[in-house]
């Protein structure tokens, strides 16, 4: 079990990869998106029902690290991408991940969320 979170986890992070490609200018990647996050898996997936405090810190690391548009457009197009491509991630669990975290983001983390309007 295990071993196919780690496999779904890769492909996150190479989906969000070539998502971020025309987002040249932004600092953040998506395997720093993916890394600050992962701990944040079972979580997302319903599993303890409680956010692990390693996960805050990860979302509010990744919070401090996107300081301009093209970083936080960039951070939204990652979690949008691991949202849509994670099967068992619960979208209510992600969308409330950054109140939980006492992060204020202007967004939801949803496969519909329209990153381009992102400031």
């Amino acid at each position: 079990m295990a071993s196919s979170g780690i496999v779904k986890l890769a492909c996150v992070v190479l989906m969000c990869m070539v998502v971020a490609a025309p987002y040249g200018e932004a600092a953040i990647s998506c395997g720093t998106v993916a890394s600050d996050l992962a701990p944040c898996i079972s979580y997302l997936r319903g599993i303890g029902g409680q956010v692990p405090p390693r996960c805050c810190t990860g979302v509010q690391s990744l919070y401090r690290a996107a300081t301009t548009t093209a970083d936080r457009q960039q951070a939204c197009n990652c979690m949008k991408a691991a949202a849509g491509s994670v099967k068992d991630i619960n979208l209510s669990l992600a969308a409330g991940l950054p109140a939980k975290c006492n992060v204020n983001i202007p967004y939801k983390i949803s496969p519909s969320t329209d990153c381009a309007k992102v400031q």
